[in-house]
């Protein structure tokens, strides 16, 4: 029950179909502006056209304004481009299911429509639907003409998002398809986001009103889930956040404090436990972490009865490069004990070099299967995305040009300058 591949034609930076396998641990590399979190938000896109039950293809008001504004944000060229896109999903269960459709913006009236879809299950095509232009619409539901086992036939159709609800002329001819539409809706898995920019801290929190399952886009609910976790669960939580920042925070733990009703989440020694620090009063790369942290705790004491797939943009920034790799073994660790995925953006060379590390050893239960890894690079105005394969020992079959290089050139350059003074130095001693 994952997402196990997905597809995207003219969106975005993408102008020609771009597909990107999904593993347990999927990492998307590129340069700045080169198309990597365009691709990596993706299945939140896609989540607003599948876990949904809006008519239109993608539910906008299920994602988030800062990463869609309008659909029309989506097409490759924006609005004064080709006015649709194309989208392939497909998921496991107990075998494959995989929808391949066309979404058609129609400026004039101001909304979308699924212009042809096709559902197959352990690939066999269990129907197609082409919508007919020009008819009138029965009561919003467009019109298509429906390829069903061998037959051709003509239905209005409910959809709710990209996928069909019901053929409202021919429900019967129609089960397969509605029935596969049922069990990839059932099977997409529940879409977490991270981004790169986490919540500030504040210097008291108050108590939450429910219990919740997700620290939120910039992590701004984990204070509050620790501070609930302290106040009426015995610190269960903040037990397992401590345990993994002790590699990288030695000397300190965090806890939640009640300052008479509100909390204040802080650092104390654990060499002198009367030293304490406010988290607001702690660098940034602090609370860049902590919302990583308390994630796997959840994920560990109250895991998903869906499986997850968790999308981190630069999970590295702001911490030291130390912390990359631990970062990657937290990852590799939380595949083995629980059912979340991963879908991570990065520039650290780190993290990707310590998951090449763990494949090599088959250690931390990685191996070649475990990683996929996508690197995102602009070619004559467009954005295309190349896989790189990891072999059991730990080497990649690709390695594009010039990236995470700059250490290495930077070397030789220094290298360089000091034998070019010695030279001058020894010149000097000879006059």
């Amino acid at each position: 029950m994952v997402l196990a591949r997905m597809a995207l034609t003219n969106y975005r930076g993408f102008a020609s179909r771009q597909a990107i396998e999904l593993r347990p641990i999927t990492v998307v590399l590129g340069r700045n502006n080169a198309g990597k979190s365009a691709l990596v938000r993706a299945p939140v896109i896609l989540a607003g056209g599948i876990d949904t039950d809006s008519q239109e293809p993608v539910d906008i008001d299920k994602i988030s304004e800062e990463l869609l504004e309008s659909f029309a944000d989506l097409i490759h060229g924006g609005p004064a481009g080709e006015s649709r896109i194309g989208v392939e999903v497909a998921v496991r269960a107990d075998g494959l299911s995989r929808l391949v459709a066309s979404i058609r913006h129609l400026p004039q009236q101001h909304r979308e429509v699924v212009e042809s879809l096709e559902l197959f299950e352990a690939g066999t095509s269990k129907g197609r639907l082409e919508r007919i232009s020009g008819i009138p619409e029965t009561d919003r539901f467009p019109i298509y003409k429906a390829h069903l086992d061998g037959r051709v036939l003509q239905s209005a159709v409910e959809f709710q998002g990209l996928l069909p609800h019901r053929l409202i002329d021919e429900p019967v001819a129609g089960e397969a398809l509605v029935g596969v539409s049922r069990r990839i809706r059932n099977n997409y898995p529940v879409i977490r986001y991270l981004g790169p920019f986490r919540d500030r801290p504040h210097r008291r929190y108050r108590l939450p009103g429910r219990t919740r399952t997700e620290v939120g886009a910039t992590g701004e609910h984990a204070a509050g889930i620790l501070a609930g976790d302290r106040a009426w669960d015995g610190g269960r939580l903040i037990r397992l956040v401590n345990d993994a920042m002790t590699g990288h925070l030695p000397g300190w733990r965090v806890d939640a404090v009640d300052r008479h009703g509100t909390w204040a989440i802080v650092l104390t020694s654990t060499a002198d436990p009367s030293v304490r620090v406010n988290l607001a009063d702690t660098g940034t790369g602090i609370a860049q972490m902590l919302p990583i942290f308390v994630q796997r705790a959840i994920d560990q004491v109250r895991p998903s009865q869906r499986p997850v797939l968790e999308i981190v943009e630069q999970p590295e920034l702001h911490l030291h490069p130390a912390a990359h790799a631990m970062l990657a073994d937290l990852y590799l660790e939380a595949v083995r004990r629980t059912s979340t995925r991963f879908l991570i953006e990065t520039h650290s060379e780190t993290f990707l070099l310590r998951l090449r590390r763990r494949i090599a050893e088959g250690s931390l239960g990685a191996e070649p299967t475990t990683v996929a890894v996508h690197f995102v690079d602009r070619a004559d105005g467009t954005s295309v995305v190349r896989p790189i394969h990891i072999d059991a020992d730990g080497n990649v079959d690709y390695w594009p040009e010039g990236v995470f290089t700059e250490d290495y050139d930077e070397t030789r350059a220094l290298v360089r300058a000091q034998r070019g003074r010695r030279v001058e130095d020894a010149g000097r001693d000879r006059s």
